[in-house]
Parts: C-alpha cells; structure tokens; sequence
C-alpha cells in the first residue's frame, strides 16, 4: 500500500484560473457544402468542448448549424483553430475581447475574399457572446 500525498484542490483549481489561456479564433466547418461558424474563444480548447457538446445534445444556439448536425452526423464537421492570440507579455490587464473580435473579423473578410461564405454567422454579434 501507498502513501499517497493529499490533493490540495484549492492549489489545483487557483494554479488552473492564473494560468494562461489559448485566446483566439476557431471555425466549425460543415464539410459538405463547405459552411462555417467562425467563433472568438477567451479559451480555445473550452471553447470547443462547449461547442461540441452543444451539438451533441441538441442544445446549440444556431439552429440552422444544428439542424445540419442532426441531419448529417458529427463525421460531417470539423473544428478547426485558425488564430491563436499571443497573451500580452506586461502583466498589464488589457481588453483582449476587443482583439479577439477584429481577429474575427479579419478571418470573416479573408474567407469571403478568397471566394468562400461564413453560411453559419449570426445576425449580430451580440447573439452569441465569446467564453
């Protein structure tokens, strides 16, 4: 039998919220017809989880993308990172939600220049807030 050194869960969980976090854009794509869902994230891989377990189980707050993912399987999708946002270097707090959404956007106008639509968007950005 081990020892095993107690868990000191409050260490655990304050070292999780000051650690630093994958900012940036990612992209649900519908491989069929070629649709996406571009998506800022305070935290990528959160982000994505959510995202994900939405569709799963029919809880997802754009209907059309969830109407998609019911009709042709979670095989038909893809999540794609397409930017990460480099945390700022000072300690200084600053607005990196603001980043995030002209990193969005800049990503909306290079997909519609290169011929392509974002098909999932939202009317307007207040629909779906970032995490």
């Amino acid at each position: 039998m081990t020892d095993a050194a107690p868990v000191d869960r409050r260490a655990m969980r304050r070292a999780y919220k000051e650690g630093a976090r994958l900012m940036g854009v990612l992209q649900i794509r519908n491989v069929v017809d070629g649709r996406t869902l571009l998506i800022r994230a305070m935290d990528v891989p959160a982000r994505i989880n959510r995202e994900r377990a939405q569709l799963q189980f029919g809880s997802h707050p754009h209907k059309g993308l969830q109407a998609d993912w019911q009709r042709l399987g979670p095989d038909a999708f893809t999540f794609e990172v397409l930017d990460l946002l480099a945390p700022s270097e000072d300690q200084a707090p600053y607005d990196a939600g603001a980043e995030l959404l002209v990193l969005e956007q800049l990503w909306a106008e290079r997909m519609l220049a290169d011929g392509g639509h974002p098909g999932y968007q939202f009317a307007t950005a207040t629909q779906y807030r970032t995490t």
